[in-house]
């Protein structure tokens, strides 16, 4: 199947999109084997390399594609991702994994689904895929970068909460509009560690 995923890949997204989506997948790699529930099963560890690989499917489609495959599979949307469909990737490549791919494992397509504003309770991989996606190798260089790539291998919560509070923070120096549920998220991570 991975054979077959990094072909789509490599047809629909930039090479540069691509170059990062390796790099995702190479880190949920990492961070599952640390993480990893069970050692003696690797199938924990598949999970992370395929949601890796597919979280970013749908992100180099046109916005009204992500709009209209939306609309035509009935998938959920707020008015804030309608209002800003690039936000719609993670959603859009959620179904692309479980209509292209056959990819009916629920974590797998939360992990995709949700990796870019996080949400409340997270799973172990969702946590992962949302670490990954923010300190892969070629990431460029944001505030405290290296901090959050030791932290996420110490304390996975912890480095989601910083992860949300840099976003956040990046979202207002730049008078960006802000999705509720990346607030949301990161509410509820605050009030974990309080």
């Amino acid at each position: 199947m991975m054979k077959k995923i990094k072909k789509y890949l490599k047809k629909h997204l930039t090479k540069e999109r691509y170059h990062h989506t390796l790099g995702v997948a190479y880190t949920a790699i990492s961070l599952a084997m640390r993480y990893n529930p069970d050692i003696r099963n690797s199938n924990f560890i598949k999970k992370a390399e395929i949601a890796g690989m597919l979280h970013d499917c749908a992100k180099c489609m046109d916005n009204d594609k992500k709009l209209r495959i939306c609309k035509e599979n009935h998938l959920s949307y707020s008015q804030f991702e309608w209002n800003h469909p690039y936000l719609l990737h993670g959603k859009v490549g959620a179904y692309i994994a479980k209509s292209r791919f056959g990819i009916d494992d629920n974590d797998i397509l939360q992990a995709i689904t949700w990796h870019t504003t996080g949400r409340p309770n997270m799973s172990l991989l969702e946590k992962i895929v949302f670490i990954a996606d923010y300190i892969e190798p070629s990431r460029r260089p944001v505030p405290e970068l290296d901090k959050i790539r030791q932290l996420a291998f110490i304390d996975i919560d912890e480095a989601v909460e910083k992860v949300l509070l840099n976003t956040l923070q990046y979202l207002k120096t730049k008078k960006a509009p802000i999705d509720l549920m990346t607030q949301t998220t990161y509410n509820s991570y605050t009030k974990i560690s309080s």
